[in-house]
């Protein structure tokens, strides 16, 4: 009855609305960064970082919760791919092909030209880094900058199976473990951080103390209810001072309890989701949407704030159309 009553308070939350609102946050930053509009720079103050960050403390809770009730790690590993890879591929695919027609080359230059299979191969492994752009594409500019996380959220969803493996599922061991690969992890972020490679700091290990928060707070369900305000209390003064002292000692374990405090509070957002989950399409189309907004003069020529407008409805859309059309069926 007890574990009956414990999934119940679990499954009514706000993680749908959470995901749609970091995806918001995260496109209003690269909307500010892309546009080459002067009137949207303010844009670029949206927290990206954070909304990111938030990401991989809401998979730490949601990958450590779904490992646990899979009933094989074959179940589990195919949720997963299920979950990330059919969409992801997709957006390969669909830039390959379609920013053909915004690359000053001809179609035939564009499809004879070698680094498009190179763009098409590396992406498809999620290797991004090794082949960011198309030929003649937004300048030879990245395509699409916000798929590097996709790469670290493979390597989480390895990583959960062996940690449960290694520490077993109520070994009385794994919480030190964890907390010893937080400050690991800690560790590296903060040293890049501070000899200025912010881009190194986010990859792993470094992102790996926010998964780390959201899987603690799963393990500690129960308590983390009970004492959840004055928590979410403690969670906010600390952020401020690892701000004033520009350190991240304590605050990825307090942006941790910030997002599970927003996701199991305000009960009225419980049903958000309901028509469907629009955020993963939102966020891996996002990027190249606005890129080709800003390609077409669309900020230049008319009015911005409009086409911004007009630009999230159309991301918007793409998200809705790949959840209905693609997503779903895989699931």
């Amino acid at each position: 009855m007890q574990k009956e009553t414990k999934m119940q308070s679990i499954t009514k939350n706000n993680f749908d609305f959470i995901r749609v609102l970091l995806a918001f946050i995260v496109f209003v930053g690269h909307l500010g960064a892309l546009s080459d509009s002067s009137h949207l720079t303010f844009l670029t103050h949206s927290p990206v970082e954070v909304a990111v960050f938030s990401f991989f403390v809401v998979s730490g809770f949601l990958i450590a919760r779904s490992y646990e009730r899979s009933s094989s790690l074959k179940s589990y590993a195919k949720k997963r791919f299920n979950r990330i890879v059919p969409a992801y591929l997709l957006v390969i695919c669909l830039c390959t092909i379609l920013l053909s027609l915004v690359s000053t080359l001809s179609f035939s230059d564009y499809f004879g030209n070698i680094e498009v299979y190179k763009y098409f191969f590396w992406n498809s492994i999620f290797m991004n880094f090794m082949a960011p752009s198309l030929p003649r594409v937004f300048g030879n500019e990245a395509v699409n900058g916000a798929l590097w996380t996709l790469k670290i959220e493979i390597c989480f969803y390895a990583a959960v199976p062996l940690i449960f493996l290694l520490f077993g599922k109520n070994n009385k061991y794994r919480n030190t473990s964890l907390i010893v690969l937080y400050f690991l992890s800690l560790l590296f972020l903060n040293y890049f951080e501070m000899t200025g490679k912010a881009a190194i700091s986010r990859q792993l290990p470094g992102s790996l103390c926010y998964f780390i928060g959201g899987m603690l707070i799963y393990f500690h369900f129960e308590k983390f209810i009970k004492y959840k305000n004055i928590l979410f209390i403690i969670a906010l003064i600390t952020v401020w001072i690892d701000l004033i002292l520009h350190i991240k000692l304590f605050s990825p374990i307090m942006i941790s309890i910030i997002v599970l405090y927003i996701a199991y509070s305000l009960k009225f957002l419980n049903n958000f989701g309901k028509y469907g989950d629009f955020t993963y399409g939102i966020y891996i189309f996002h990027f190249p949407i606005i890129r080709v907004f800003a390609t077409l003069g669309f900020f230049a020529n008319y009015n911005p704030f409009f086409m911004s407008f007009v630009c999230m409805l159309v991301v918007i859309g793409v998200g809705i159309a790949s959840w209905h059309l693609y997503e779903k069926k895989f699931l």
